[in-house]
């Protein structure tokens, strides 16, 4: 323990100075006392202007990106789920308490509230000391120009130096395997609002930078200068392209047109790259420097994701309930592990060639050492397509898949009493923290807590999705030891209580059991099971290689031409920096990706060279009593616990404050009103006993 603290002390300070530096960057102490001082140190033959923010700006982030991957392996397999229950964390639940459930902000708690509104703080400290000191000074760009006119030029500057601050953030929280955000308990998918937030905000600097200079060059006569791409400074029309391309991946993010034309948002994503080329040649090379880490690091994710996509996963059947909810089974290569509510990314290339969907993980790893299940509801047209296919009954389907990513540890699975409330496909989270619990219920000295599952469904056909909440394998030993209690609730059907024995569907589940291909293999960590010592690898060596194939170009190739007084193109330089990155990260990661591989293929092999047993049954089967007797175990338990009721939605304030346990877990994964509401009952201060958690994959 004392070792873990002294790692997240040194992490910490490294990041506090980095913060301590962009605080510092706008002052008169650092235009005027610092700089000159660091220049003189700094600004070597290799890496010329560039010396200062790669050492102030990117060393420290990538210090932390490799460190963090040492301590993800140190310690990630240690468990942290009896944390929840120490004193040292009764202080800091309170600050995990939501304090906001509004659109379109989502569920803020009050850390997240606290850092929200320092960083507009350092937005407002920075505007205001570079206001401060460019009003001090004042360039007059023409002959006439008047005060007031240069004033506005500043001001409009300076909002471009406020993106750049987040752009510095930007590209973390969509970073899939990071080894920065596993340290604060966040993932991704978790951390996706973040991204949207400094996208927001990026944006509105970003268009009142532009119009600010479109106004000011209407002002002064200076149209032609829109079409200017400088030698000698920044290039406006890189600016303005990037602006177009940001205005357009940006109207097309917002919820309701995400959510209704998702095709058009995520194409019109993929044209971040275009994005990102001509922003850095717009902002310069110097700049570059101070939002390069997150550039780095994603860029890193991204190209780990498209070799770990290369590979064909072996899909060994299929389901289809009469909910209209596939379930798709793939080889697992039995060295992966993953937490409970973890994500896979899929992509079917015959329904899609670029599309990539993420799906809850149902499966558990210590329970199903060889499979992994992920379940698919069918509400769009990429999933309908899906359907159609596998309703023909295919003898072979590709599939590549991504992942799965998931959270570092389920610190609420030790709470006393833990309430999962789902809507829709919502359960497909709470199936795999249930199978989850079946497994710890097994193992010696091991409690568990007592678990109310309350579910709301749209019809009885729905109710099907509570068969997966048993894997195919479970003997009555496996459920046993839990004290489950389900409470479905049928929202557009009327009628009178039932258990789910009488209120089931009787239609038979279509499973597909598909060919054995030889060049499918089985799904395995994209670095083998050391991957966070391999990542760490990976940011290191490509961070290194980079510097000395930077500093080689700068002496060798810009050093020569700037020292004899001739000039080296602005642009040019970025373009080194981009290149550079790009090739020092391919380089680099191909090499490791490759060494791992052929230990993967050598276990996914030894796997699929055994043979695994056709499905001959389902828990839906049993339930309806289609393939076996109802009383058989343990699907009689989970009969047993099931209430169904129809034509109501569930009272939660009532069913949330009716437990009386001292610590209760409260996990809901739904539609956006149903999150809101449960965030809403566990910030109200009625029931200090509810701890709140939201499990969401829109924002």
């Amino acid at each position: 323990m004392g070792s873990r603290f002294v790692w997240k002390i040194v992490l910490l300070l490294v990041f506090v100075g980095w913060l301590f530096i962009w605080i510092m960057l706008p002052t008169k102490t650092y235009k005027d006392s610092w700089t000159p001082q660091l220049k003189i140190k700094l600004n070597s033959t290799y890496f010329r202007e560039q010396g200062i923010n790669l050492l102030l700006f990117t060393f420290p982030i990538m210090l932390i990106a490799a460190l963090s991957c040492i301590y993800l392996h140190l310690y990630s397999k240690s468990s942290s789920d009896q944390s929840s229950n120490s004193n040292k964390g009764q202080y800091f639940r309170s600050w995990k308490r939501p304090v906001l459930a509004m659109a379109p902000l989502g569920i803020v708690n009050a850390v997240e509230l606290a850092f929200a509104v320092m960083f507009i703080a350092l937005l407002v400290w920075s505007l205001s000391n570079y206001v401060y000191i460019s009003f001090g000074h004042l360039h007059m760009h023409n002959a006439g120009e008047k005060v007031w006119m240069a004033k506005f030029r500043s001001v409009s500057l300076r909002l471009g130096y406020l993106g750049n601050i987040c752009y510095a953030f930007l590209f973390f929280p969509v970073t899939r395997l990071s080894s920065i955000l596993p340290l604060v308990g966040l993932t991704s998918e978790s951390s996706v609002k973040y991204h949207i937030w400094l996208g927001h905000a990026s944006m509105a600097l970003a268009i009142l930078h532009s119009v600010g200079f479109v106004i000011y060059y209407a002002m002064s006569h200076q149209m032609i200068e829109m079409l200017e791409w400088s030698s000698t400074y920044v290039s406006n029309v890189a600016g303005e392209i990037a602006a177009l391309v940001a205005i357009a991946m940006w109207c097309t993010s917002l919820y309701k047109i995400r959510r209704k034309m998702f095709e058009v948002f995520f194409y019109t994503h993929q044209l971040y790259t275009l994005y990102i080329f001509f922003y850095l040649l717009h902002v310069g090379a110097a700049y570059t420097c101070m939002i390069i880490p997150g550039i780095f690091l994603f860029v890193i994710d991204r190209y780990l994701r498209f070799l770990q996509s290369k590979r064909r996963a072996r899909l060994i059947f299929a389901r289809l309930l009469p909910c209209r909810a596939i379930e798709l089974t793939f080889s697992k290569n039995p060295a992966l592990t993953y937490n409970p509510t973890s994500i896979l990314f899929v992509n079917v290339p015959s329904v899609s060639k670029l599309q990539w969907h993420p799906f809850t993980v149902i499966s558990n790893s210590n329970l199903e050492a060889d499979k992994l299940s992920v379940v698919i509801k069918c509400m769009g047209s990429w999933s309908q397509k899906l359907e159609k296919q596998l309703s023909s009954s295919p003898d072979h389907l590709q599939i590549s898949t991504e992942g799965p990513y998931g959270p570092s540890s389920s610190h609420f699975l030790s709470r006393e009493c833990l309430v999962m409330v789902s809507g829709g496909s919502g359960i497909t989270p709470m199936i795999s923290i249930i199978r989850e619990l079946i497994y710890r219920s097994t193992q010696p000295n091991t409690k568990v807590p007592k678990l109310i599952l309350i579910s709301a469904f749209k019809d009885t056909a729905d109710l099907t999705m509570l068969d997966l909440l048993l894997p195919l394998s479970t003997t009555p030993a496996d459920i046993s030891k839990l004290d489950l209690q389900i409470e479905a609730y049928i929202t557009r059907e009327n009628g009178q209580e039932h258990n789910i024995e009488s209120a089931h569907p009787k239609q038979l589940i279509q499973t597909i059991v598909f060919k054995h291909n030889p060049n499918d293999s089985a799904i395995s960590a994209a670095l083998g099971p050391r991957s966070w010592l391999w990542l760490g690898a990976i940011i290191s060596s490509s961070f290194i290689m980079f510097l000395l194939l930077l500093g080689i170009v700068t002496r060798y190739s810009i050093y020569p031409i700037e020292r004899d007084g001739r000039l080296y193109h602005y642009s040019a330089k970025i373009i080194w920096d981009m290149f550079l990155v790009c090739a020092s990260v391919f380089i680099a990661t191909s090499i490791i990706f490759m060494w791992q591989k052929r230990d993967n293929e050598a276990e996914g092999k030894q796997i699929q060279n055994v043979e695994l047993p056709t499905p001959t049954s389902s828990p839906a089967g049993l339930l309806c009593g289609t393939e076996r007797e109802l009383e058989s175990l343990p699907h009689q338990s989970l009969v047993q616990a099931t209430k169904v009721h129809y034509g109501a939605r569930p009272d939660l304030k009532r069913i949330l404050f009716d437990c009386k346990a001292s610590d209760v877990g409260v996990v809901v994964c739904g539609p956006q009103s149903m999150r809101h509401e449960v965030a809403k009952i566990c910030a109200s201060g009625l029931a200090e006993n509810l701890h709140f958690e939201a499990i969401s994959f829109n924002w």
